[in-house]
């Protein structure tokens, strides 16, 4: 039995392709608001989420599909993995930025040639799909060599720490000697034996350096991954028989947005209105201050007809306000009248950890779930950050009750959350509250391993309520938009999960309500890298 429907949708209800889709953060929002949502997610513990809230879902990599199996879908959204360009400074990343840059350059130069066909757009596709999959094997093999070479360097530190013993040396001579490995060029050794497996080690050192070195040449296996999102909308643009997706909205980490810059140079390209924002979730009632880059994309059929370029999207528009530290003040309030001119409606303010909280235990017995979803009673608390602050990792950021959350992250799980008068410690947040923090419904089913991380992975659902409504429905006024909003936001907040489901194996695509009668075989040059 299907998931979803194969009934033709309203002009307010697409059928959306749902990329990376995770435990569900776009799509109970999508679903809210009416739309009919297929996730691709490859990690078992998210796609356990998924089937129990009852979400249409493929289980497996991305680069397993392709485009042409959904002929039917018309909007695509997605989050491709960040791990790639989020460590600051980090010279891995910054070539990794630089690879995809480099490749989304090459696609869009194979899209722009005039008279430009789809053999040789292909061929570009074909051309780095293979580059990428000879990297990734390359590095597959260094990873090995590096694994058994760090096998070989704990076993000679074992036995230098044996021969240690054996030589008499006290448990704390043997301690300080262990922690100078560290730098082991040094070291000055009398022992025969001990000096030989310390060259020996050292030498195993210096291996490592340079497969760390090679794997950075290599580059990330997931820089593939950034590019499928932009390779499933050329390939419904350009693919003989194949349609335009009507949207496309993608989101990540702010580092990612000079990618979905150049991704909007491609998709105006092909006929498409975009626009790309840096959206603060707390101006969007998350209560929580976390940045997302977000591209949002329409096709515009007449100005690529007549070969125009297509314009540009408006922006999404606030709903709350900004939470601003106040210089001296890390967690003041300030929210001044900057933030709107005098023609448009005043922001609501931002939400608290402590309203969210108190609501949702409000929503919580109003649905009279069970009472194993757990929002117990908390005085006036401070959560204390996993995390440093200002490069000093002692430093802990701390938030109050009465502000937004810090970013929610797969170390939700590890904040302290203490009593604000006298710093006595609380139980952490629940997973049931993590996830409203983030504005998951209060009952979504978190299900299989390492629900922290699922959790600050996913899309904040309230802010793809915006996004969606904005981009889905541009024909809204704003008295209309407004009131659609706060129609979803309720309806977010008590959704429920329908009948659990079982996901989805990528060989089951063809039966898929979305596939039709797809002319591709499972293993087309499309369909993988």
């Amino acid at each position: 039995m299907s998931h979803i429907e194969n009934a033709h949708p309203s002009p307010a209800s697409f059928r959306i392709v749902d990329l990376f889709a995770g435990p569900g953060g776009l799509d109970v929002a999508a679903e809210v608001l009416g739309h009919q949502v297929t996730g691709i997610e490859w990690d078992p513990g998210a796609c356990e989420t998924r089937n129990e809230a009852g979400l249409d879902t493929f289980q497996g990599d991305v680069r397993e599909f392709s485009a042409a199996f959904f002929p039917h879908a018309q909007v695509l959204t997605g989050g491709p993995p960040c791990q790639t360009f989020t460590v600051a400074g980090n010279g891995a990343g910054r070539r990794a930025l630089d690879d995809v840059l480099k490749y989304i350059a090459q696609l869009h130069e194979a899209v722009r040639t005039e008279n430009s066909e789809w053999k040789n757009i292909s061929q570009t596709w074909r051309r780095i799909s293979g580059e990428l999959q000879r990297r990734e094997s390359d590095a597959e093999k260094v990873k090995d060599r590096k694994r058994k070479v760090e096998d070989l360097r704990a076993a000679k530190r074992r036995a230098m720490r044996n021969r240690m013993v054996y030589l008499g040396n006290s448990s704390d001579a043997v301690k300080d000697f262990l922690k100078e490995l560290k730098d082991p060029q040094n070291l000055e050794l009398q022992d025969y034996e001990l000096k030989g497996l310390l060259k020996e080690f050292s030498d195993l050192n210096n291996e490592l350096a340079k497969l760390k070195d090679e794997l950075e040449e290599l580059g990330d296996e997931r820089t593939g991954l950034v590019l499928q999102p932009l390779w499933w909308v050329i390939e419904r643009s350009k693919r003989p028989g194949s349609t335009p997706y009507e949207a496309v909205i993608l989101e990540q980490v702010p580092t990612v947005m000079r990618v979905w810059e150049e991704y909007a140079k491609v998709l105006a390209t092909l006929g498409y209105k975009t626009r790309t924002q840096l959206m603060h979730t707390e101006a969007f009632g998350v209560p929580q201050t976390r940045r997302r880059a977000v591209l949002m994309a329409r096709f515009d059929p007449t100005a690529l007809a007549n070969k125009l370029h297509p314009g540009r999207l408006p922006k999404v528009p606030e709903s709350h306000l900004h939470y601003r530290p106040r210089a001296g003040q890390a967690e003041t309030l300030f929210s001044g009248t900057s933030e709107r001119s005098d023609t448009e409606r005043p922001k609501d303010s931002w939400v608290s950890m402590g309203e969210a909280l108190e609501k949702a235990k409000e929503v919580a017995n109003r649905l009279k779930l069970d009472p194993d979803l757990a929002f117990p009673h908390r005085p006036d608390f401070t959560v204390i950050s996993n995390y440093g602050t200002g490069g000093d990792p002692k430093m802990r950021g701390r938030r109050d009750h009465d502000t937004p959350a810090a970013t929610i992250t797969g170390k939700v799980s590890r904040n302290r959350v203490v009593r604000k008068d006298n710093g006595e410690y609380l139980d952490r947040f629940t997973f049931a509250e993590a996830g409203v923090l983030q504005t998951f419904p209060v009952a979504y089913p978190w299900r299989g391993n390492d629900v922290p991380q699922q959790i600050g992975n996913a899309v904040p659902p309230r802010l793809a309520l915006h996004v969606l409504r904005h981009v889905l429905e541009p024909e809204l006024n704003d008295d209309e938009a407004r009131a659609r909003l706060n129609q979803a936001t309720a309806a977010l907040e008590t959704w429920k999960p329908k009948k659990p489901v079982k996901a989805r194996e990528p060989k089951d695509w063809r039966e898929h309500p979305l596939a039709g009668r797809s002319p591709l075989p499972l293993n087309s040059e499309a369909s993988s890298f």
